[in-house]
């Protein structure tokens, strides 16, 4: 049997371990030291310097360019994102879905378990497979609807299709967007104009209309803007008014 540990035989514990810290201090720091360290896990990663940084060498792409062909391609979280279960058995439509916020947006929320439905020019089609295929990695649903949002005919249908194939919605994002750099508003054609305002400001009233009456109660809607709404650039003059 274990001797039953009386208020003198702790003290007399508490006694030695001083007088061994008092004999070879260097020792029983070092010691101490070493427990510290086992349980302070793996080093921290500076995130500064973690990823490439400017400058790039100067890229041209025909409109509406692809990320695939960037030169280093962006990082939308395809190999870092892990998810933890927060949007399980959500369903979502992204407009913009292929590159850029709505790529990011479309792997993570699959990641944390929604079925995603994602819009994007036919033009785009090579960067939205590649999307297609992260989100069904996952064992999510993932649908892809081509198209241009300039159109209230074509938003009717972008929203009826993604109802039909994710069986619901709950959550819309209304991200895709036109941007297109102009020296001067002289340079900005009635055409460029109409596509920049139907796209960055019809088509996602057009979309949140057709949407709405088969969004319940806890769903959500959420709209993206820009540092140019409140800091805007002399040549996106369309741009930072939308």
């Amino acid at each position: 049997m274990e001797k039953q540990i009386t208020r003198r035989n702790a003290l007399g514990k508490i006694a030695t371990t001083i007088a061994v810290a008092a004999v070879a201090p260097g020792a029983f720091a070092q010691s101490q030291n070493k427990k510290a360290n086992n349980t302070i896990g793996p080093d921290l990663t500076d995130p500064t310097t973690k990823y490439p940084r400017p400058p790039f060498k100067r890229q041209f792409q025909p409109f509406p360019g692809l990320a695939g062909k960037m030169d280093p391609v962006p990082d939308h979280g395809e190999k870092t994102y892990v998810g933890s279960g927060r949007l399980m058995g959500r369903k979502a439509l992204i407009t913009g879905g292929d590159s850029g916020i709505g790529r990011a947006a479309a792997i993570a929320y699959a990641r944390e378990g929604a079925d995603v439905a994602i819009n994007y020019l036919p033009e785009e089609e090579p960067d939205a497979k590649e999307v297609i295929a992260l989100i069904r990695q996952t064992g999510r649903k993932a649908v892809a609807i081509p198209g241009d949002i300039r159109t209230e005919d074509f938003c009717k249908k972008l929203v009826a299709q993604a109802v039909q194939e994710l069986g619901g919605l709950d959550i819309l994002v209304n991200n895709a967007g036109h941007q297109k750099t102009h020296e001067s508003i002289l340079d900005i054609s009635t055409e460029e104009f109409e596509r920049t305002m139907k796209t960055n400001i019809y088509a996602p009233f057009w979309i949140t209309k057709a949407a709405l009456p088969h969004l319940k109660p806890g769903s959500s809607i959420i709209g993206l803007s820009s540092v140019q709404a409140y800091d805007p650039s002399e040549n996106l003059y369309d741009y930072a008014q939308t």
